[in-house]
């Protein structure tokens, strides 16, 4: 069963293949939409200051049944906090407001700042941002630490002074957008990629080569589009707040053959309509 299967990151700790994206679930609803997910079976929840959930994301964790350490629980440092002591005070935040004990995967949410987003370089201010991360793992208040959105060039700039390398990169992967230039980088250097919008925040659907391939499989197109980013070796975190989708994300105990792969990583499908208007979805 998927949500039982785990990847080791670098330092060994492992975490699960598929999770729970919680991008724009309200703060008051999103305890809801965890517990459901979790008592579902999923034990890698995803959110981020930015999401300004984490309070509610804290609450379904704390309300669930599951022992805290069979949990994974990532949260993003928000992409505008580009110095140290601003970081520091922005991850106890982060740890105050989903009171759990610990917070299992931190990361950077982004190289620049949102309204800047591939503008201008903030090399030193990710440096910053990254020590304060280091210092927080070295505490014992972060299992392990990342980034998101980040080209090779901004890991690059931060594995020049890391004492800790980044275990994670957290980017944009679907069928339509296979960015294997970024993918190859972080094998490489053993960083494991997460993928959200798996299933382009819902563009996909429109597609109909991708649904003759699901139909084929006897499956959706969501679920045909969670199994991709998982068999390319991805954390794969779609984000619903729907318990039935909750329920049909989570079933994808199948196999897409390597032709059909093929097929899947050559599609070029990044028109995502009104998402546009967001930077991660802009095409910059």
């Amino acid at each position: 069963m998927t949500l039982n299967e785990t990847y080791a990151l670098a330092n060994g700790i492992q975490i699960p293949k598929l999770g729970l994206g919680t991008w724009l679930i309200d703060d008051d609803k999103v305890a809801d939409v965890v517990r459901n997910a979790i008592d579902i079976g999923y034990r890698n929840i995803d959110t981020a200051q930015a999401y300004g959930n984490e309070r509610g994301v804290g609450e379904g964790v704390r309300a669930s049944g599951p022992l805290r350490e069979d949990l994974f629980v990532s949260t993003k440092l928000a992409a505008e906090i580009k110095d140290y002591d601003a970081a520091v005070a922005a991850i106890d935040e982060s740890l105050a407001k989903l009171d759990i004990g610990y917070i299992d995967l931190m990361l950077i949410h982004s190289p620049e700042p949102w309204e800047d987003y591939r503008g201008g370089s903030y090399d030193e201010g990710n440096r910053q941002a990254w020590r304060a991360l280091e210092d927080a793992h070295k505490a014992g208040k972060i299992r392990t630490i990342g980034v998101s959105n980040f080209q090779p060039s901004d890991i690059e700039n931060i594995l020049q002074v890391a004492t800790v390398a980044p275990t994670v990169n957290q980017i944009l992967v679907h069928v339509g957008n296979t960015p294997t230039d970024i993918i190859d980088y972080c094998e490489a250097h053993d960083i494991l990629i997460e993928a959200y919008s798996p299933i382009a925040h819902g563009e996909v659907l429109a597609s109909t080569e991708i649904a003759e391939i699901a139909g084929r499989y006897e499956v959706s197109v969501p679920q045909l589009c969670i199994r991709y980013t998982i068999q390319l070796g991805a954390v794969s975190l779609p984000k619903t707040s729907n318990l039935e989708h909750l329920r049909s994300n989570a079933d994808v105990d199948f196999v897409i053959s390597d032709a059909d792969m093929q097929v899947l990583s050559n599609l070029v499908l990044r028109d995502y309509g009104d998402s546009a208007a967001f930077p991660v979805y802009s095409g910059k």
